[in-house]
């Protein structure tokens, strides 16, 4: 029997093991952190990442712990529209995005792996290109070597080298609210260099977010801090930020990689942020990894030869990096002049050719 060892136990080394295995392969997972955990944050799932759910088995039991994502579009910071989402013609042409909490994907995604593939608390040292991974509890070994291990990957230097991340420009926060009054329309805001958003999540509560740029490493004093910079915003951002605990809100800068020239090294492979970690704009994220889990356990299972992975892989996620990239480029615009000329362009911008730049992302098939 062939086996996938897999270095990491997030979304999408959980994801890999479950389409190894559904394809009859042994699979292994190390992971560093002793327990599988989520941050308290909210993950949309587009209908791309939900067709790769679907071909894992999974699509129906994460669409029951889900609601359907009802963001409208984007405002100014004073609840001015921006710009619509045509929410029929996206349901219509591609499906509907969902909402859920990160901790149930993982849940679900944990429930499905086989109850012995998976050590805790086992930190990879060096991956080689025989399959071998030297480790803190012993060597491991496999037919094909998974880095899942996130933007600071310890497999990337056996496929890449050392391949630094680069800071965006701006820094983030998440947390998770019970709301006090009615959301009205969901939306996400953007101001000068810095955006707000909120959405709905199944058991009632809201997940925030919000950005601003700020030098890189600069700390934040958290609920204080964002009620300063948002507490004027449209309703209902204020209450939002009235109702959230402190010990909620999770801070941290953004990164992303930069192009990898590839994503394979004989039996090594790359996927999720391992390879391609990029900034959160498109919310493809996790979206992509799970992609990436379908197609990588597909391409070993019909040829050993994983350069097809690569070359089905990277093109398409080098470009949805270089989308997110440009959108929160364009979002984080801090001078009033070019604020002002964004907020006009994207008012005249039709709601229809804002559901056609979404096909290249949305109309993956697996």
């Amino acid at each position: 029997m062939s086996k996938a060892l897999i270095v990491g136990g997030g979304i999408g080394g959980l994801a890999t093991a479950i389409a190894f295995d559904r394809r009859g392969w042994e699979v292994e997972i190390l992971e560093k952190a002793t327990k599988i955990t989520a941050v308290g944050a909210g993950l949309s799932l587009w209908p791309n990442a939900i067709r790769a759910l679907d071909a894992l088995g999974l699509g129906d039991e994460v669409r029951a712990r889900a609601i359907e994502d009802g963001s409208a579009g984007i405002r100014d910071s004073r609840g001015t529209w921006l710009s619509r989402t045509d929410a029929e013609a996206v349901r219509a042409r591609y499906g509907s995005p969902i909402m859920t909490h990160r901790a149930d994907l993982l849940d679900i995604l944990r429930g499905a792996v086989p109850e012995s593939a998976l050590r805790t608390g086992i930190s990879v040292r060096e991956v080689r290109a025989d399959g071998t991974v030297t480790h803190s509890q012993g060597t491991s070994a496999g037919d094909v070597i998974v880095g899942a291990d996130g933007i600071h990957s310890v497999v990337r230097r056996a496929v890449c080298g050392v391949v630094d991340p680069r800071y965006s420009g701006y820094t983030a926060w998440r947390m998770v609210v019970t709301p006090t009054e009615p959301l009205g329309e969901l939306a996400e805001s953007w101001g000068r260099g810095e955006r707000f958003g909120y959405a709905a999540l199944a058991d009632g509560r809201v997940y925030c977010f919000a950005t601003a740029n700020v030098p890189v490493g600069t700390s934040s004093t958290g609920l204080p801090e964002l009620r300063r910079r948002f507490g004027t915003w449209h309703d209902p951002i204020p209450s939002l930020l009235a109702a959230a605990d402190e010990s909620a809100v999770l801070h941290n800068d953004i990164y992303e990689l930069p192009p990898l020239r590839t994503y394979v090294s004989g039996r090594i492979a790359l996927l999720g942020d391992a390879a391609h970690a990029m900034t959160p704009n498109l919310g493809q994220g996790a979206c992509q990894a799970l992609e990436d889990a379908v197609v990588l356990a597909r391409v070993a299972a019909e040829d050993s030869d994983l350069t097809r992975y690569d070359a089905e892989r990277r093109p398409r996620t080098r470009m949805i990096a270089a989308r997110s990239n440009r959108i929160g480029a364009v979002a984080q615009l801090d001078s009033p002049l070019a604020v002002r000329l964004r907020d006009t362009v994207m008012r005249l911008i039709p709601s229809s050719a804002q559901f056609k730049a979404l096909a290249p992302v949305l109309d993956w098939k697996g």
